[in-house]
């Protein structure tokens, strides 16, 4: 209806001519559906044929249609029913707005409908009855304000006047303010006695001024209130209880009694707390208001309480309450819930390693919170360390040194102390104290070994580092660097001019080139030095062995010159085949394989008459001489030895063929033609070898006895003489002062034997063996030959 109103309203705006006045109709509420309010054609002076023409219709804006037109007659009637209190609630005047709309021209009339109220509400109270407590001590005249009656009717059918029954006791006092609803009040008339009447039933009557007038009914209940002139009383002046501390929340400690002679409220009794001296006891207890049971609320500590000392009171409920007070004494029982405490001061860290015994380091209190046994506490050090506990009053103790500390060993001290009180059952309390252990400068730097020895290769070139020197120092910090410097003595005064030692990193630098055929060996001592107050220092020996190195040429020996010069040999005619013909002898400065010769006929090329001992440097024929042969034959022979790179020398020989053995000129005139000749230096070297065998049997048998019974140190410093046979048939023969190398030919009978002594370090008599099976780290290994033996210091035999 309202969007049908406000579509009809706005096209209105656009075509209809508005009426500026509005037709007025008054009705009551509550009038029959049908009933005529007014009539619109004669109000606008229209007559029933032009109202017909002209299309009237009606509109309105309320949910209900209220009221429509007859078109013929023009009459507006009612259509539905019609509520004021419903349409315009607490209003003292109520339209309806409706709108006439014509046709031909256009136009719109508005209609204002009154509608009158009529006495169809009675009045009513919001509660059907209500209870009023009054004092017995209530002074006559006291007034009690009623509740007001409510009319949904206005004007005149409101609510305009009270009454109430009659009674003894009270009357009422009416108040109205012109057309507004009247209010009431209950003045006592008569005083109150609780004892002879407690209770008053009254009725208010509510009557407005419609005609006829309707009422409303209030039922109101008086009670009479007893006068509070007894106050509590507690069955106790001082209550007396005892509690363990960390008693459980909700523990029940006792229930107060106290007792009014007064009734109703004024007897009913309500406890409470009330402010102590030192504490707020609702934090840790809670009291019932009504029964009075003091139940535990909070932790109870004995160490913070020994005892609660609660005032409470007893209130009545009366208007003017009286009240009662009484103490509550609390006693806590102490139970072990305290661990000890253990508090550590006065901490020395770090402590010098070589601090005195009954050194104190650090002070050590224990404490406990707990009272009597509970609070009696034994203290002790816990694990096997170097220090002890001492009592100097009560539980306060001094921790002291107890033994011999070493930082070396154990830098770093984690001491548990342990208190435990008597209580039952018994708390304990551990504590660690660190102390750090501080170096002093008690160990010298040490060498990893006592003896040390180096290989160096001749010729290297000048500051070169051939080693380097390290030390190893248990203390620490300033105490542990170390620097080096080379011993003074007479014997390295030289040696400081051929090695020089960097004093902190302990590296040897050469400052000479080394000739291994000039000095195979040297020693010197260095000192090791740390920097700690007062400094400490280790020596160590160190041996340097010069490796050879094939810088040295052969070199033929007499009587057969080198390269530039013939030398001539001759031969008979009817040599055989197999002849000597001569025997070329070489030397090598070097050692080892540097030194180890080899002979060869370079010249002539295809040379198919004469052949030459590798090894021996013997030279020979191959067959018998032909005719075709000449007479004379010019050889070269080439001497190598067996370094890397080789080395060579040369000798040119001039074999002239003779026709008579008469003839036959040699170098060698006591060289037998025939090789099964025994010769005396076949001997000598036969008795050589049986010399060397023996010797190297007891050497064996002495190196086993003494590495028996002698540590490794021992038999470095005081070695036996050693021999050492090789697969090829040769020996070495080493001793702490001289070693001797023999080597002899297998391919011949007439051989030399030439021993060359070497100095050997008088410190070290190891044997320095060359055979490809050692793989010691001093040993120089080089590759096997036949027939050919090895000693470091070579020993050439041909």
């Amino acid at each position: 209806a309202e969007r049908r109103w406000n579509s009809v309203h706005a096209l209105s705006m656009v075509l209809t001519v508005v009426c500026l006045f509005a037709i007025s109709y008054t009705i009551s509420e509550e009038v029959d559906k049908g009933r005529v309010v007014g009539n619109v054609a004669k109000d606008l002076n229209l007559s029933v044929q032009q109202l017909q023409n002209m299309d009237l219709q009606m509109a309105s804006g309320y949910k209900k249609r209220y009221f429509d037109i007859n078109r013929e007659s023009g009459a507006i009637f009612v259509c539905e029913r019609i509520d004021r209190e419903e349409l315009c609630p607490n209003l003292a005047k109520c339209f309806l707005n409706i709108e006439a709309i014509l046709s031909n021209p256009r136009s719109l009339h508005r209609i204002e409908v009154l509608i009158n109220d009529i006495n169809d509400n009675a009045p009513f109270f919001l509660e059907e009855a209500i209870t009023v407590d009054i004092s017995e001590a209530s002074h006559v005249g006291e007034r009690h304000p009623l509740p007001v009656a409510h009319d949904a009717d206005v004007g005149t059918n409101s609510v305009k006047t009270y009454k109430l029954n009659t009674n003894e006791y009270f009357s009422l006092d009416i108040q109205s303010a012109g057309d507004q609803s009247a209010s009431a009040e209950l003045v006592l008339q008569k005083a109150l006695d609780r004892e002879k009447e407690p209770v008053i039933e009254l009725i208010l009557t509510a009557v407005d001024g419609g005609k006829p007038p309707r009422a409303g009914t209030l039922q109101i209940k008086v009670n009479v209130l007893d006068v509070n002139d007894n106050s509590p009383v507690f069955s106790k002046p001082l209550y007396k209880v005892q509690v363990t501390e960390n008693a459980n929340v909700g523990t029940t400690l006792l229930t107060l009694s106290a007792t009014d002679l007064d009734e109703g409220v004024n007897g009913q009794i309500v406890y409470s707390f009330t402010e102590g001296a030192r504490l707020n006891p609702e934090e840790i207890f809670f009291l019932n208001n009504n029964s009075g049971e003091i139940i535990v609320k909070g932790n109870i500590d004995y160490e913070e309480n020994r005892a609660f000392e609660i005032r409470v009171q007893a209130r009545d409920k009366g208007s003017t309450p009286r009240s009662a007070h009484s103490k509550v004494l609390v006693e806590v029982i102490d139970v072990n819930d305290n661990a000890p405490e253990i508090l550590v001061s006065s901490l020395m860290s770090p402590i010098k390693e070589d601090a005195e015994i009954a050194t104190a380091v650090a002070m050590v209190t224990v404490t406990d919170r707990d009272r009597g046994k509970n609070g009696q506490i034994n203290c002790k050090i816990t694990g096997s360390v170097p220090f002890k506990l001492k009592s100097n009053y009560k539980n306060y103790y001094s921790l002291l040194v107890d033994g011999q500390l070493d930082r070396e060993n154990i830098s770093k001290y984690n001491i548990s102390i342990e208190a435990t009180d008597e209580g039952s059952p018994e708390l304990t309390t551990t504590a660690v104290i660190a102390f750090e252990v501080s170096d002093v400068n008690d160990n010298p730097p040490r060498f990893p070994d006592s003896l040390i020895n180096v290989f160096v290769k001749e010729n290297i070139q000048i500051g070169t580092t051939i080693h380097r020197l390290t030390t190893f120092d248990s203390d620490s910090d300033e105490n542990a660097k170390s620097t080096y410097s080379l011993l003074n003595s007479p014997k390295n005064t030289q040696i400081s001019s051929m090695i020089t030692v960097n004093s902190n990193t302990g590296d040897i630098i050469n400052l000479q080139s080394f000739n291994f055929e000039e000095l195979k060996t040297f020693q010197f001592k260095v000192q090791a030095t740390d920097s700690g107050v007062p400094p400490l220092s280790s020596n160590v020996t160190v041996n340097v062995f010069v490796l050879d190195e094939n810088d040295n040429n052969p070199t033929i020996l007499a009587p057969y010159s080198e390269h530039g010069s013939v030398n001539s040999e001759t031969i008979p005619y009817s040599a055989e085949a197999g002849y000597f013909v001569a025997k070329i002898r070489a030397v090598d400065a070097d050692s080892g394989y540097n030194a180890l010769l080899s002979y060869h006929l370079s010249e002539p090329k295809g040379n198919n008459l004469f052949r030459i001992g590798t090894s021996t440097g013997e030279i020979r024929t191959k067959r018998r001489m032909s005719d075709s042969d000449l007479k004379s034959h010019p050889l070269v022979v080439l001497v190598s030895d067996n370094g890397e790179p080789s080395l060579s020398a040369t000798v040119s020989i001039d074999v002239m063929v003779v026709e008579t053995t008469a003839d036959v000129q040699t170098q060698f005139r006591h060289v037998p033609i025939k090789e099964d000749n025994f010769s005396d230096l076949n001997l000598y070297l036969l008795i050589a070898i049986v010399s060397v065998s023996v010797i190297f049997l007891l050497s064996l048998i002495s190196l086993i006895a003494v590495r028996c019974h002698r540590t490794d140190s021992d038999f470095s410093r005081y070695s036996a003489p050693m021999i050492t046979t090789h697969p090829d048939g040769s020996w070495s023969y080493s001793k702490a002062t001289q070693q001797y190398d023999v080597c002899s030919s297998s391919d011949t009978l007439n051989s030399d034997v030439v021993v060359f002594p070497a100095p050997f370090p008088p410190v070290d008599a190891e044997l320095i063996s060359i055979n490809g099976s050692d793989t010691f780290t001093r040993t120089q290994t080089l590759p096997n030959k036949d027939k050919v033996s090895y000693l470091q210091n070579y020993i050439s035999t041909d």
